[in-house]
């Protein structure tokens, strides 16, 4: 009979802080932060900036890299065996209308530090907008990703853009981008749906 696991410090936090990541109050804490951080990032970015091209240039940037990180976690993060992010997804999956996120502090902590390694070989400027428009993309996906299971829509453009995000609930190998099909287009991730034969 295997012993059971010995509870150290360690293990109590990280015990402490999954929890906390399955409450409405660590959900918003974290929209509330990352929206203050990415208005933040845009209006510093926006007062160093260098021309108004490489700003455009740089928010345009920002935004389709987000949606590469964006498909980067849903399938080989959250979609793994590693237990901070495989974890909490599997729950999203068992009970979609939860609150299941990542805790509070962690999305802007790691935004910071990818600003900082930014601004070590851009211009501040381009990086603080760049890094901004990222913030903003991560904040997107989120309300997109609350909005898409917490709403029932009518329009059919808006229908078939949440279908396609809860089609990888019953397929989760597919369909892995939220706010944009992209690259599950580009990777052969898409859902195409087989016909019958007759």
């Amino acid at each position: 009979m295997p012993r059971p696991m010995k509870r150290t410090p360690w293990r109590g936090f990280l015990d402490s802080v999954a929890r906390m990541s399955t409450t409405r109050t660590n959900y918003w804490a974290e929209f509330v932060i990352d929206l203050a951080l990415g208005a933040w990032l845009l209006f510093e970015g926006w007062r160093r900036h260098q021309g108004d091209v490489p700003a455009a240039l740089a928010v345009l940037l920002g935004l389709f890299a987000f949606s590469f990180v964006e498909y980067f976690f849903h399938r080989w993060m959250f979609h793994t065996q590693i237990p901070l992010f495989a974890q909490g997804h599997r729950l999203h999956h068992e009970h979609p209308l939860g609150y299941d996120s990542l805790p509070f502090f962690l999305p802007g902590a790691v935004l910071l530090v990818l600003t900082g390694l930014c601004m070590l070989v851009a211009p501040a400027g381009f990086a603080l907008l760049m890094m901004g428009s990222v913030t903003f993309g991560y904040i997107a996906y989120g309300l997109s990703h609350f909005i898409i299971h917490h709403v029932r829509f009518r329009h059919p453009l808006l229908l078939r853009w949440a279908g396609a995000h809860h089609v990888h609930h019953y397929h989760p190998d597919t369909n892995f981008g939220v706010t944009t099909p992209l690259w599950d287009i580009v990777l052969g991730t898409r859902y195409v749906r087989k016909s019958r034969r007759i």
